[in-house]
C-alpha cells in the first residue's frame, strides 16, 4: 500500500430495535340488569367470538366479576370496548367493558 491508499472501513448498518406495542386487555364487568343473551350476542358481534365462546367469557364474568375478552394493542382494545358499550347503551343496558394494561 501506498502513502496515498486509502483503507475502506465497512459500514455497520444498525437496525434501531422496535418496540412492539404494549399490549392491553378488554374486560367484561359482570352487572345485574344486562340479560346473559345479550351479552354473548355483544361478544359475538364486536369481539368476533363463537357463540359456545361468548357463553364461556360471559358466564366467568358472572361468577367472578369480571372476565378478560381479548388482548389486543391499545387502540383496538379502547374501540372495541367502546363499541361494545355503545352497542348496549343503544338497547338500554349498563353493560361495561374496561381496557388495562397486560403485565
Amino acid at each position: 500500500m501506498s502513502d496515498n491508499d486509502v483503507a475502506l472501513k465497512p459500514k455497520v448498518k444498525s437496525k434501531p430495535k422496535v418496540e412492539r406495542p404494549k399490549l392491553y386487555k378488554v374486560i367484561l364487568v359482570n352487572d345485574d340488569f344486562t340479560p346473559r343473551e345479550f351479552v354473548t350476542v355483544v361478544l359475538k358481534v364486536v369481539f368476533k367470538m363463537s357463540e359456545e365462546a361468548g357463553y364461556r367469557v360471559m358466564l366467568t364474568a358472572h361468577k367472578l366479576g369480571t372476565a378478560v375478552v381479548v388482548v389486543c394493542t391499545k387502540d383496538i382494545a379502547e374501540t372495541k370496548a367502546k363499541e361494545a358499550m355503545d352497542i348496549a347503551k343503544e338497547a338500554g343496558f349498563p353493560l361495561m367493558f374496561t381496557t388495562e394494561p397486560e403485565e
